[in-house]
């Protein structure tokens, strides 16, 4: 499981009082030329420049920062759940939005299998969310009934279309599972999925146990990008997990 937290219109044209100059990689012959492309467009990338001037993590802080905007789905003292967190850009969102121990309370637990370092005011495990424990982990940690699920996990892709798909479509289908465990009524779940958005039986799954369910995709996602993301919102409880079987 990795985060994948990687856009489109420029968040550093927004207040950031720097002019963006397009840089030339200079080590383009010594790499190959995904390497040079990839490194070209982080260069580039006004999200990449905005995200270092505001100290965030990563770029796709962004993508959480504008889907909240959008939707309202982070309010303070709510209980957070982040799953593929790393390296926590939207842990950090989260954390501001929500505001943790403040005199609401609440709570922000993130979890990745990679290894990352612990943001101020949330818990930060490190566990593959597949595992039979982590779950519990994640349990334990937040303290009550979650407020909020996200999902930015992405599988390692391979390169064959059909099977990435098939591989995010799990991860999402483990990851409603989990949010119908943990969420209170009137909890929302939010996950990356690709492609043609969310597989036929986890979008009826999620029609069933929240009042609506919407798709979009941030203008901090890059065009090019596959991704888009499922937001639900006003959990119904008592939820009936996806059928098996696609």
């Amino acid at each position: 499981m990795k985060s994948g937290k990687g856009g489109g219109k420029g968040a550093g044209a927004k207040g950031s009082g720097t002019r963006q100059l397009f840089e030339r990689v200079k080590t383009a012959k010594k790499r190959t030329p995904s390497s040079a492309r990839w490194l070209q467009r982080q260069l580039n990338d006004p999200y990449v420049h905005e995200a270092r001037r505001l100290g965030y993590r990563s770029r796709a802080a962004f993508k959480l920062k504008e889907l909240d905007d959008r939707f309202h789905l982070l309010k303070p003292g709510q209980r957070i759940v982040d799953l593929g967190a790393a390296p926590g850009g939207w842990t950090q969102v989260a954390v501001e939005r929500t505001r943790p121990g403040g005199p609401k309370g609440g709570a922000v637990v993130g979890m990745d299998i990679l290894e990352w370092d612990p943001v101020p005011g949330a818990t930060a495990l490190v566990g593959d969310f597949l595992a039979d424990d982590s779950p519990q982990r994640l349990i334990d940690a937040l303290g009550g009934p979650a407020d909020v699920v996200l999902s930015d996990m992405a599988a390692p892709t391979t390169g064959h279309p059909s099977t990435d798909h098939l591989r995010i479509v799990a991860l999402v289908e483990v990851a409603i599972d989990f949010a119908l465990r943990v969420l209170a009524p009137g909890g929302t779940f939010v996950a990356k999925v690709f492609q043609g958005g969310t597989e036929r039986t986890l979008l009826e799954a999620l029609k069933r146990n929240f009042a609506t369910v919407r798709h979009a995709k941030p203008p901090a996602s890059r065009a090019e990008s596959a991704e888009t993301y499922v937001i639900a919102t006003g959990f119904r409880g008592g939820g009936q997990a996806p059928a098996d079987g696609k």
